[in-house]
């Protein structure tokens, strides 16, 4: 049961490589927008 579950979970990881890439660069860009918009709120304190 769990090969056959961890097979087909590499496969989709690997079908959505790009798709997950993709998101994980958007995320990491929105994170730091939104600290930098945080910092900046800060700053005007």
């Amino acid at each position: 049961m769990f090969p056959h579950l961890v097979r087909e979970s590499a496969f989709l990881l690997h079908q959505e490589l790009t798709m997950a890439d993709l998101a994980f660069v958007v995320t990491t860009v929105a994170v730091f927008a939104l600290v930098a918009f945080i910092a900046k709120g800060v700053a005007k304190l």
